[in-house]
């Protein structure tokens, strides 16, 4: 067996879905399905349980999938130990977020401090994070989720209230706070499912046995706030947003409801390989209060909330 064959079968097993994988790496699905035929008469066992046209990771599969991720990812470990010798520099740190804005004046301190160390972002859901993660594709993911899997190490950074942002008008702007039941009805501004702010929104909602009303989904967070702005709908954002935003025009609303917040986490790998660099963002990124790297210095302007 070869290394591209490991690396085929990893993204076969990890959509279970051989078009998928196919479309990912950018190679035919027929060449896709003769390199598992392959690897499976190498090993001497089906890899997978197939019916029809849908493939399930065996019991054997499973097992060997273990070891081809720890094999991978120590190779991985070792291009980029040997990337950060050659280039005789602090070395790269990968980091992944749900939305980047969180990223910004943090990141900014870092490389004051650091001017020799690389950077490198990923925007991506809690599930991509854990997946990024377990294939050490990054050294960190600042997470607003609960991120699992083993040897995962995880340490709260900032744990903020989240308000409700209504666009200047709205019956609710001379409002203090508001219950659930109150806004049932109103049409929401949030984000896909995997993000944090779509993951409170529908759990505040259950609470009152109801489902929310959407009327605008997207992508990134950090552009609720600006939505909300627009007169799209009404919206969850992060209680700093109030204290950074310059370009919101309504109002921020209390929630009578509980655990209405957001808990920020630095996690990481604990046997994944760390360069300087990457040692040095932890320290950082951990050594005081988080919100004085992420919050602008007074005077500065930030037009987006995270």
């Amino acid at each position: 067996m070869d290394l591209l064959q490991l690396r085929y079968f990893q993204v076969v097993a990890r959509y279970e879905h051989v078009s998928r994988a196919a479309e990912e790496l950018r190679v035919a699905q027929p060449s896709l399905s003769r390199a598992i035929a392959r690897l499976e008469a190498e090993v001497g066992t089906p890899l997978f349980d197939r019916r029809g046209r849908r493939i399930r990771l065996n019991q054997y599969g499973m097992t060997f999938l273990r070891h081809v991720e720890r094999a991978l990812s120590e190779l991985d470990d070792g291009r980029r130990a040997l990337l950060d010798a050659r280039d005789q520099v602090l070395g790269r740190v990968y980091v992944a977020a749900e939305t980047l804005l969180t990223l910004t004046h943090l990141l900014g301190n870092f490389r004051t401090a650091y001017p020799r160390a690389e950077v490198r972002l990923y925007q991506s859901t809690a599930e991509e994070m854990e997946r990024r993660l377990r294939a050490r594709e990054v050294d960190f993911c600042i997470a607003s989720q609960p991120l699992t899997g083993p040897n995962l190490r995880t340490v709260e950074l900032a744990r903020e209230e989240v308000l409700l942002a209504v666009p200047s008008g709205h019956p609710l702007a001379d409002r203090d706070r508001v219950t659930i039941r109150e806004i049932v009805d109103e049409p929401f501004v949030t984000t896909r499912v995997g993000t944090w702010p779509r993951a409170l929104l529908e759990r505040l909602f259950a609470a009152e046995g109801r489902t929310p009303k959407l009327s605008c989904e997207g992508d990134e967070p950090g552009a609720s706030g600006d939505l909300v702005s627009a007169g799209l709908g009404i919206g969850l954002v992060p209680a700093m947003s109030r204290r950074v935003a310059t370009r919101h025009q309504g109002a921020w609303v209390r929630l009578d409801a509980p655990d209405c917040h957001r808990i920020l986490s630095l996690v990481w790998h604990e046997d994944a390989y760390a360069s300087a660099a990457a040692v040095k963002f932890r320290e950082f990124a951990t050594s005081r209060p988080f919100m004085s790297h992420w919050l602008p210095e007074a005077g500065e302007e930030n037009d987006g909330t995270a």
